[in-house]
């Protein structure tokens, strides 16, 4: 037993270190969330799963149960580090393309997020792309085209002005306008989805011009797709 508990702990800390040699966080200093200590997200996950993976190893193994533990560790662990991986790079390669494009690219644990706002977006009232949103656009569809193993949902938003039917309709439009781009660049319309959110969530006041300018703005949510297998590349 005392053995069994040593491989356990052995395999979860070989898998959290591997973890975090394999994956150094090439963005420290451009606003990721890092996880406490300075543990990439793709040791945590790989960890996570390297100790839930020696338990499940040691149980189907009762005979050999240390070997069970390793075995479990290194294969659970292992492709529980792959979405964080995945995700580590997509966002790495999306910082970099909107550099300087005024989109602002968050990530929020499993997923990423991209803040596009009214300055670059659209006009007052309009849902057509502004001339300023096509290099963002296109960076964007060529980062996605790259990393195509995502959900991507595309939700548009409204300043407070107007009535709220008006500014729900027009959120939905804006949305659209951006799938509708996005797709005619080659990006698969079978991972996008929209939904117009109107004036609800403002992420600044809408009693100033700069404030309506960036509540009038188009987020794309980043998720990984249910059961698919993320592969270290």
């Amino acid at each position: 037993m005392l053995t069994f508990r040593r491989l356990i702990i052995a395999a979860t800390a070989l898998t959290v270190l591997s973890g975090c040699a394999t994956q150094n966080n090439p963005y420290d200093n451009q606003g990721q969330a890092q996880n406490s200590g300075g543990v990439s997200k793709t040791a945590k996950y790989g960890g996570l799963g390297a100790l839930a993976g020696a338990v499940a190893g040691a149980a189907i193994d009762h005979n050999h149960r240390g070997k069970g533990a390793l075995i479990g560790a290194a294969v659970v662990g292992a492709g529980a580090a792959g979405y964080g991986y995945y995700a580590d790079k997509q966002e790495a390669a999306l910082r970099a393309s909107m550099a300087n494009t005024g989109v602002e690219v968050q990530r929020e644990g499993d997923n990423i997020k991209l803040v596009m706002p009214g300055n670059i977006t659209f006009a007052t009232d309009s849902s057509a792309i502004a001339s300023s949103f096509y290099a963002p656009l296109n960076n964007l569809a060529g980062s996605l085209k790259q990393y195509n193993q995502n959900m991507i949902e595309i939700v548009g938003y409204t300043d407070s002005t107007g009535s709220r039917q008006h500014n729900m309709d027009l959120s939905q439009q804006r949305a659209q306008s951006v799938a509708t781009y996005l797709t005619s660049q080659g990006v698969d319309a079978s991972h996008l989805s929209v939904r117009g959110a109107g004036p609800d969530s403002p992420i600044a006041s809408n009693a100033d011009v700069n404030g309506r300018a960036q509540n009038r703005r188009v987020e794309v949510n980043l998720k990984p797709i249910p059961g698919q297998q993320y592969q270290q590349q």
